[in-house]
């Protein structure tokens, strides 16, 4: 998935929290991603802690698009979008 200077990509746990997702938020995934994260993924959350190195975006009031950023390779990959962030480690 590439909009921006950032090209997406999603580990096989974000695959499978997509898949769980209802189509109202996919959409709404795409947007974020495709249109913010794409184009300026550090606008996102920095995480500390156990997961430092880490970003975050909110996707709904409980649920988090948990992200990491390559900046050589210009590649964010997606680790979880339905979490809260003590689930992903």
């Amino acid at each position: 998935m590439k909009k921006g200077p950032f090209e997406i990509r999603f580990t096989g746990e974000a695959v499978k929290d997509v898949d769980r997702l209802t189509p109202k938020l996919k959409d709404k995934l795409k947007e974020i991603l495709l249109n913010g994260v794409a184009i300026n993924p550090h606008s996102g959350k920095k995480l500390i802690g156990d997961l430092e190195g880490f970003y975050s975006m909110r996707l709904t009031h409980a649920d988090r698009i948990v992200y990491s950023i390559d900046e050589k390779k210009r590649i964010v990959t997606v680790h979880r979008t339905r979490t809260h962030y003590g689930e992903c480690t």
